[in-house]
């Protein structure tokens, strides 16, 4: 008894020696309180961050999307190309794109400092997050952008090619147009500012308008269109549901995130319109669909629900929940016009990229001029004049010829080096053999393929490479 008595005052005793540590802790780290202003930059980085993070999470989003809505024999191709349009594009974006999109506020670009990241501040200029993390959160956007064309251009284009448009779009196109709207350029200068809160224009529209031009220069995959048209559904729309929702969430950290700052009610009114403007688009295009095809399918589900993300995507933080749901319905259904108009015109688009980014993409923009209600930014409904949205169009159209332009001579000059189109044998035995010498799916092996495809390795593809 006496053993537990000493025992228990001992435990007594030791937690009181605890307890009062605690406290004492608690009063010396009193005495050492961050000031508000360092709280703020903390708050507002680390949720600057999480964003970022978020739409990095996209880059399997894209992926997943485009790996289902195309064939079995492409995917490994889809899944590289989404991988080093990433890869090429951080290094090339960091490196100048960054310097050139905020490095200065020349009317038409920067790059007057921040060339490789250099001369860095603590905290980016007229902000209260750091100079990195802005950094971080701008690079994913670019290459949100860059991977949209993938898709566009799947089951035909060479992987080398593809290398040389990541380089080209993340260096020079994406920061130009971003530098004029974001960086403090001649769109951003207009007495009535061009509005873009989180990139309907600056990424989707560039994006989705490189896109068209890729699809153009290659011209449609063998067998898509013509007499002898075959079927060329994707192989696999599970991944391509997994992936819209993977975008979906990605989306989260893409448009509150653009607030750059961690106010509450700003992202919170910004999370709710991105959600219902989806779910507007997915409506909106299966009921579209249904009503002229018969049948409700999912392809158009998902895609609605893309193209309504998209359009939510410029006006998000200056429209109501109301305006939000018939902004994202309207992209749904430019989506679904764009689509049925290139397929009229035998332009071939696997994933439908074209009509998610750039028809949405151009709507979302011009949506601003018409519904935006906020102290800086007002629409046409609510009293604006027409003063806001001339100023859309103008962007818009500056834009699509800037880009446009950049295309045609990017594709123009990759086709003259025939660096752009596999060869019509390397299309119909799957990029993934021809262009890597492996496939995504290696049982069953397309045996006839590859004893005709001279020069392909047929160990790597036949043995796992485990060794099992």
């Amino acid at each position: 008894m006496k053993s537990r008595r000493f025992l228990r005052t001992l435990f007594i005793f030791a937690m009181a020696l605890i307890v009062s540590g605690a406290l004492t802790g608690v009063t010396f780290a009193q005495d050492d309180q961050p000031t508000p202003a360092v709280l703020t930059r903390n708050l507002d980085t680390v949720w600057m961050l999480i964003a970022a993070f978020l739409v990095f999470w996209m880059q399997i989003g894209f992926a997943l999307v485009e790996a289902g809505f195309t064939r079995a024999k492409n995917i490994t191709n889809i899944l590289m190309k989404n991988l080093f349009d990433f890869v090429i594009g951080s290094l090339a974006f960091l490196a100048i794109g960054f310097a050139l999109m905020y490095g200065g506020d020349g009317l038409f670009v920067g790059g007057e400092r921040w060339w490789f990241l250099g001369d860095a501040p603590e905290i980016y200029p007229g902000l209260t997050v750091t100079f990195y993390a802005f950094a971080f959160f701008q690079l994913v956007f670019a290459a949100t952008a860059a991977t949209i064309v993938s898709g566009a251009m799947a089951e035909r284009t060479q992987f080398r090619g593809y290398l040389v448009y990541s380089a080209v779009i993340s260096l020079l196109i994406y920061p130009i147009v971003g530098h004029w709207i974001w960086g403090g350029g001649w769109l951003g200068q207009r007495a009535t500012a061009f509005h873009d809160f989180a990139g309907s224009t600056v990424v989707h529209t560039t994006g989705g308008l490189l896109a068209l031009v890729g699809a153009i220069f290659l011209g449609a995959r063998i067998g898509r269109f013509g007499q002898d048209a075959v079927p060329m559904p994707g192989h696999n729309m599970s991944l391509a549901m997994l992936g819209t929702f993977i975008l979906w969430l990605g989306w989260f950290g893409f448009n509150p995130g653009s607030q750059l700052n961690a106010d509450a009610l700003s992202i919170s009114l910004v999370t709710v319109n991105t959600n219902l403007a989806a779910c507007a688009g997915a409506f909106a295009a299966v009921m579209l669909g249904w009503y002229l095809s018969g049948r409700p399918q999912l392809g158009w589900g998902l895609n609605g629900a893309l193209a309504g993300l998209v359009a939510i995507t410029a006006p998000c933080a200056v429209v109501t929940p109301t305006e939000a749901i018939i902004i994202g319905a309207i992209g749904g259904g430019v989506m679904y016009a764009v689509v049925v108009g290139l397929e009229r015109l035998r332009i071939d688009d696997p994933v439908g990229a074209v009509g998610v980014h750039a028809g949405a993409g151009i709507w979302g923009t011009l949506a601003v001029g018409i519904f935006a209600r906020s102290e800086s930014v007002t629409g046409v409904l609510h009293g604006g004049g027409l003063d806001q949205l001339a100023t859309q169009i103008i962007g818009v159209g500056a834009v699509s010829l800037y880009v446009v332009g950049c295309g045609i001579l990017l594709f123009g000059a990759l086709k003259a080096i025939r660096w752009l189109r596999v060869s019509p044998e390397g299309e119909r035995i799957g990029l993934d053999l021809h262009e890597h010498g492996m496939a995504a799916y290696p049982e069953p092996l397309p045996a006839e393929g590859i004893r005709e495809h001279e020069g392909l390795a047929r160990e790597p593809v036949l043995r796992p490479a485990s060794g099992d």
